[in-house]
């Protein structure tokens, strides 16, 4: 009997002594119900992930808010947004935004969120021509647009919320939860090492 024989009678041996009882049915768990509102819960979790919350407030009233919170964190009033998001009174704020694809000279990129996650703090964005996830990505400051009526209680709500309104996965789903950090170095702690720097999210009731 050669080694890879002994390694595969090893393994069907071990799945022979595998208890009935090891093997849990899909529908014994079901994900955890949030109590509370939603909206309150994901702001805490979202702002302990280092990201910050404003909101909720209209949504014609978030260009004038970004803009406020670029100029008090002195960071740059140009931006790259999501094509989706090309209709918003951005020049009435001041701020100078194209509506495109994020590049690696981009400092700010804005989008939106197909939902936001309340027991993480996570936001949930699907990629797409009208949504390209490189805004998302490359710009050292993330700012997302997220209305009130978008955030769900879990993972699983989200990906039930997502199959609804879709019935198959874009081509990518990406998850941010706060800046980007990395603690390999030394095990600090640094922000902004592999995407963002910083992550502002503003509510919308509408």
């Amino acid at each position: 009997m050669s080694d890879r024989d002994v390694i595969f009678e090893r393994v069907r041996a071990g799945l022979r002594r595998r208890p009935p009882s090891a093997t849990v049915p899909a529908t014994a768990w079901s994900p955890p119900r949030l109590a509370g509102d939603l909206a309150e819960r994901f702001r805490e979790q979202a702002t302990r992930l280092a990201s910050a919350v404003v909101g909720p407030m209209a949504a014609g009233a978030a260009p004038a808010a970004i803009a406020d919170y670029l100029v008090r964190e002195r960071l740059p009033t140009t931006a790259v947004c999501w094509p989706a998001l090309a209709d918003r009174d951005w020049a009435a704020a001041g701020l100078d935004v194209e509506a495109r694809a994020a590049t690696a000279t981009d400092l700010v990129g804005i989008t939106g969120a197909f939902c936001a996650i309340a027991e993480t703090g996570t936001l949930m964005l699907l990629s797409g021509p009208e949504t390209p996830a490189t805004v998302s990505l490359l710009p050292e400051t993330h700012i997302a647009l997220v209305p009130v009526a978008s955030i769900v209680a879990t993972m699983e709500d989200g990906w039930a919320r997502l199959r609804a309104a879709h019935g198959r996965l874009p081509r990518a789903v990406n998850f941010v939860s706060g800046p980007s950090r990395t603690a390999d170095i030394e095990q600090t702690v640094t922000l902004g090492a592999h995407g963002p720097y910083r992550v502002l999210i503003v509510l919308t009731t509408n």
